[in-house]
């Protein structure tokens, strides 16, 4: 056996480390002759410029190019070997194929390295076909996919290494597929400033979604903390690893919840050694297809509208165009205007007519295409029979006559006026409403996109062929429906239909199939980022007895009762005086309304230097103590997280609940709840340490 021992062990991660340290130095002393090589070829241009013809002075910019191209090559390798330096892998299994005398020691790392004199692989990457038994199999019999065919064997060893700053902290032999000890190490850890890669400890379900190719459209339902956003963020480096050449980073967009998010998440595909991939939230995707021609409501305004207010007619209108029927009354309404839009009459060119009856035909004849680009089509057909049956060039003046005559048949106005006549003729003109401020509802904008876009047409982002949606659960089915038809490539679509911010509009897994016709769904019931304890809190709150909980044991939630709302203030000014500054852990203050957030963060005075105010409109996430809200903390994660006012006048209804349950889930180590009077009715006393203050 190779290696049997941890001292054995330690030699060859030394060697390792050397052989990466050669290839270096080899790297730099290229570098180093290309430079010199360039200046010379640059002198030597300088000084014969006028003795050198034009095919000369051709040739030598030409290498002088390609070398520099060359150099910046050898530079990116060299950016790539330093970051394996630091963990060159992380994996051992020792594989004997069906056949073989003796099994093969394959170690696995976010990289391959590969020594040409000995023709080995001395890491393989996690992508690597081979690689996918170090995730999926225990001891005993396996198999990959290789090019040339299933190769069967068997797994004889196993071993897991944690390696830091080219230092081995610890190994640890197994038999599972990732071992609880290493897991146990890993989610104890401190929360980072950025989310991390999790090559290490990838779990058998989540090694199946990564490297899934099939599905056009995959659909990740998965519980809070099951690290639904960074599989998905896997998935793409292993799409850019298996598909290399056919797609790049620069193919690939994710449509996102916030910028905050966005920048929590950009360190992910850097450390696999891929590029950051484009981003888009929703709201601009949407202002695009609108050209900026209309003010709208946000998604986080109407949220914060639907908590402040509570309006129940606002609540019915969100309820009714959140639902996949009403993607079905669009339809329908499509059709209506198919048959009754569209009202031809006699048109006489010159002398001769062109009957209204033949004139319907031809827009009938071209039903495929969208209604607005129809007339021109029939204009078209119109000139080509008179070409065909009276050989009669028509002249540009009497082409003009009939584009005009042809716009007047047809009865559509504004893109504004085609939505509101829709909810009169479905008898309903009342769920069409402004806001205050006379904007556009949130919910209105992607329904009047999607009759806009049925009616003239769109170009599809062809430029984009794999899209990531974060956070499903927030969009509607006719979002969906608009995404389809904008996005004709494969998707990930990930997120948890727990955690919705507004659950007038959320959308289930269920409901994201029906939208965009074929979707295989895929679920993550093991919850991994907070401690048991949490957990089960959280899990009581949501009532999703799905949710499967990891042993990894922590301090119980505390339920803290204080006398007044100043008093709370008052403890959390204390929690933030006393929080070591030297302390690298994070705790995030997560309150359920944005001005409840701010006005908190306006008491701190001389605090303020010490917490971040996570807001909307906020651009970076920073870590530390941060004073946010639900909204913005989904898809973060922190050491420990306060929440203030969990009472039953402030979380008393399902939208209350879910932000509830959200934020309890962002804690990893350690939750405290803070209240004054009677406690909301979400938080089983049962399994917090209560306390008075």
């Amino acid at each position: 056996m190779l290696n049997p021992t941890e001292a054995d062990e330690r030699r060859y991660l030394k060697s390792v480390l050397e052989f990466i340290d050669d290839m270096i130095l080899g790297i730099d002393a290229f570098i180093h002759q290309q430079v010199k090589d360039m200046k010379a070829f640059k002198e030597y241009l300088w000084e014969n410029l006028s003795e050198l013809d034009r095919a000369e002075k051709s040739a030598t910019r030409n290498y002088v190019t390609q070398a520099a191209m060359s150099a910046e090559e050898m530079e990116n390798t060299k950016r790539r070997l330093k970051r394996m330096k630091l963990v060159p892998y992380f994996g051992r299994i020792d594989f004997r194929a069906d056949g073989e005398d003796e099994a093969s020691s394959l170690y696995v790392g976010i990289h391959s390295l590969y020594d040409s004199k000995s023709k080995k692989n001395l890491i393989y990457d996690w992508r690597a076909p081979i690689s996918t038994m170090f995730y999926d199999f225990d001891f005993g019999k396996a198999y990959y996919e290789s090019p040339v065919g299933r190769i069967d064997g068997t797994i004889e060893f196993k071993r897991q290494f944690r390696i830091r700053n080219s230092v081995m902290e610890f190994m640890i032999q197994n038999s599972i597929n990732i071992d609880d000890e290493l897991l146990q190490k890993e989610l104890s850890t401190t929360s980072d400033e950025r989310m991390k890669n999790i090559v290490a400890t990838i779990q058998r379900e989540q090694n199946a979604i990564i490297r899934d190719e099939e599905s056009h459209n995959l659909i990740i339902q998965g519980v809070a903390g099951s690290g639904k956003t960074s599989i998905a963020l896997h998935r793409v480096a292993y799409i850019l690893y298996r598909f290399k050449g056919q797609i790049t980073s620069d193919d690939i967009l994710i449509i996102s919840p916030n910028k905050v998010f966005a920048d929590y998440i950009s360190n992910v595909l850097p450390e696999l050694g891929e590029e950051t991939i484009k981003e888009c939230g929703m709201e601009e995707l949407l202002s695009e297809l609108l050209d900026g021609k209309v003010k709208f409501q946000t998604f986080f305004e109407q949220v914060n509208d639907l908590l402040e207010n509570k309006n129940a007619a606002t609540i019915e209108r969100t309820k009714f165009k959140a639902t996949f029927e009403f993607v079905q009354l669009l339809d329908k309404y499509l059709v209506h205007l198919e048959n009754t839009c569209f009202q031809p009459e006699d048109i006489v060119v010159g002398i001769i007519p062109v009957a209204k009856e033949w004139i319907l035909e031809k827009f009938h004849s071209h039903d495929r295409l969208p209604i607005r680009q129809r007339l021109e089509l029939i204009a078209n057909d119109i000139k080509n029979e008179f070409k065909i049956s009276f050989r009669r060039i028509l002249t540009t003046e009497e082409m003009r006559k009939v584009r005009t005559e042809l716009k007047k048949m047809l009865h559509l106005g504004s893109d504004a006026a085609v939505y509101k006549d829709m909810f009169e003729w479905l008898g309903k003109p009342e769920y069409l409403k402004k806001t205050k401020d006379k904007k556009m509802e949130y919910a209105d904008v992607a329904p009047m996109i999607y009759l806009k876009i049925s009616l003239e047409g769109v170009k599809a982002k062809s430029s984009v062929k794999h899209l990531l949606v974060d956070e499903m659960q927030d969009y509607s089915p006719v979002q969906y429906r608009l995404l389809s038809k904008i996005f004709p490539c494969k998707k990930t679509i990930l997120g948890d239909a727990a955690q919705n911010v507004n659950p007038y509009s959320s959308t289930t897994a269920d409901d994201i199939r029906k939208a965009l016709y074929k979707a295989e769904i895929m679920k993550l019931n093991k919850s991994y980022r907070s401690g048991y304890e949490i957990t089960e809190l959280a899990k009581s709150i949501s009532g999703n007895s799905e949710i499967d909980v990891v042993e990894r044991h922590t301090e119980r939630p505390q339920l803290i009762e204080v006398a007044s709302r100043e008093a709370e203030t008052q403890l959390m000014r204390d929690m933030i005086m006393e929080a070591d500054v030297n302390n690298p852990t994070s705790t995030a203050y997560i309150f359920k309304l944005e001005k409840d957030a701010i006005a908190f963060f306006e008491t701190l005075g001389d605090l303020q230097k010490r917490a971040t105010l996570l807001v909307s409109g906020c651009q970076a996430f920073t870590n530390g103590i941060v004073v946010t809200t639900s909204h913005m903390a989904k898809g973060l994660e922190f050491d420990e997280v306060v929440i203030p006012n969990v009472t039953k006048a402030n979380y008393n209804d399902e939208m209350d609940k879910s932000l509830l349950y959200i934020a309890c889930t962002r804690a990893m180590h350690r939750l405290k709840m803070i209240f004054s009077g009677e406690q909301t009715e979400f938080i089983n006393k049962a399994l917090c340490d209560s306390k008075k203050k």
